[in-house]
């Protein structure tokens, strides 16, 4: 049974054209589907009687929702299948995403108790909970342009990104984000007598909005939050100023307008990597004049300074040579400046093997001769004795070669002109060689005598 998550037809089903329905990615989707907030079974290859199996399963819904319910029935579930849960309200479909002893684990890390709280699950669902299910999918685009209208004539300040239907057409989800509260009392009247189901309304972060809608990201893959990233943590500026970024609010933020997530990813490297990098608040002192900070490399552990009248040149110092400077500073001395000391050793030194392999390949082929095409075929043609008497013309075909001029020859010959194209066949394309002298009467319109 193909998946019914995509508010464009499902993904992996056929319409009535023959194409493919859903992302129009050939039922592979990427971004708000199939593929939405994935797991993988990596116990599904252990055999376990079904008696003794964990009863609760997780069951993933649309935007990638996942809820626990319990499998009262003892149904035979597989990942993927489509099944019809129990709800406050009613019932819904869902398709199983994760069952066995994971599930444990899920619920023990999400702090979800295992009680009589858990709704289970009613069965699997039929041809006919599909068509019922794909109905209510079909509600969801104009039912959301409809309440966005709605929602800007009562003048309320918030957005509606997305709505999901109950699969039995009785309860509508309407989830929206906004930057201070809102009073829709009256629009839920509004929609609940506009639509005739009972309406719910649920904010949601932007954060969370993005999560649910999907997209690329800058890196040119899909959204960690759309595809594995569960949990948002607290991002702050500190944490670009730590690798050394840009303070630019249009290349740090993402596709929600905050801070991107992935700013925390390397940030526990690059504080252990600080450790070691000397804080440097003011200038360093030498006889030559004051040298102030201008780049940081943090793992190569190199710092760049530059005099205060020649800030365009920008001088390498080693850490070591760093932290030297300011004890004597500290004590009140001055360094003649900053290239007499050795820099030069710590910054050609490879630090921890970085691109070894780039420069074996330059080395490898720095001293290597650019290979000459013409020289190579011209070599391959086998020569041919030189004859007296007048030689008409050869083709292009022929695979001969016209014999080398003597030296002697070629210093009293003036050079030829107006010779033929198609003579000389394949030394026709050198054209700095001078032509041998042949014999006989020379072409027209040659103007070179002999000396």
């Amino acid at each position: 049974m193909s998946c019914k998550s995509c508010s464009t037809g499902g993904c992996g089903t056929l319409g009535t054209n023959g194409k493919t329905a859903g992302c129009k990615n050939n039922g592979a989707c990427g971004t708000g589907g199939c593929n939405k907030m994935n797991v993988f079974d990596w116990l599904s290859d252990m055999d376990v009687p079904l008696s003794e199996r964990f009863d609760v399963v997780e069951v993933k819904f649309k935007g990638g929702r996942k809820e626990y319910l319990r499998n009262t029935n003892q149904l035979t579930l597989h990942t993927g299948d489509f099944v019809v849960c129990e709800m406050a309200s009613g019932y819904h479909i869902g398709s199983v995403s994760l069952q066995g002893d994971l599930v444990r684990l899920q619920m023990l890390k999400k702090r979800i108790a295992n009680d009589e709280n858990i709704k289970s699950i009613y069965r699997v669902a039929n041809q006919r909970d599909m068509e019922k299910h794909e109905q209510a999918i079909a509600r969801e685009l104009p039912t959301m342009y409809r309440s966005r209208i709605i929602a800007k004539e009562n003048n309320l300040n918030m957005k509606l990104s997305d709505v999901e239907y109950q699969s039995d057409n009785t309860k509508a989800t309407f989830y929206y984000s906004a930057d201070e509260r809102v009073d829709f009392r009256e629009l839920i009247k509004s929609l609940a007598g506009e639509f005739k189901v009972r309406i719910e309304m649920r904010q949601i972060s932007l954060r969370q909005e993005a999560a649910r809608l999907g997209g690329i990201g800058m890196c040119g893959r899909e959204l960690c939050c759309s595809t594995w990233l569960a949990d948002f943590k607290n991002i702050t500026t500190s944490a670009a100023r730590y690798q050394n970024l840009s303070l630019n609010p249009t290349k740090l933020s993402g596709q929600c307008g905050r801070l991107k997530c992935c700013l925390n990813y390397e940030l526990e490297t690059y504080i252990d990597a600080l450790r070691d990098i000397p804080h440097v608040d003011a200038p360093l002192k030498t006889q030559k004049g004051d040298a102030h900070l201008q780049k940081t490399d943090i793992f190569k552990k190199v710092m760049w300074f530059a005099y205060q009248n020649d800030s365009s040149t920008w001088h390498p110092m080693g850490i070591e040579q760093v932290k030297q400077v300011l004890t004597f500073n500290e004590k009140g001395e001055k360094p003649v400046s900053l290239e007499v000391l050795e820099l030069e050793e710590d910054i050609a030194a490879p630090v921890g093997g970085i691109n070894s392999d780039l420069a074996k390949m330059d080395k490898k082929y720095s001293n290597r001769e650019p290979k000459n095409r013409n020289f190579k075929k011209n070599n391959d043609i086998p020569k041919q004795q030189p004859q007296g008497g007048n030689k008409p013309p050869q083709n292009n075909k022929q695979t001969q070669q016209q014999p080398a001029p003597n030296k002697s020859e070629a210093q009293n010959k003036a050079p030829q002109a107006n010779v033929p194209q198609n003579q000389g066949g394949s030394n026709n394309r050198n054209k700095n060689k001078r032509r041998p002298n042949r014999g006989g009467n020379r072409p027209p319109g040659n103007k070179g005598q002999e000396a």
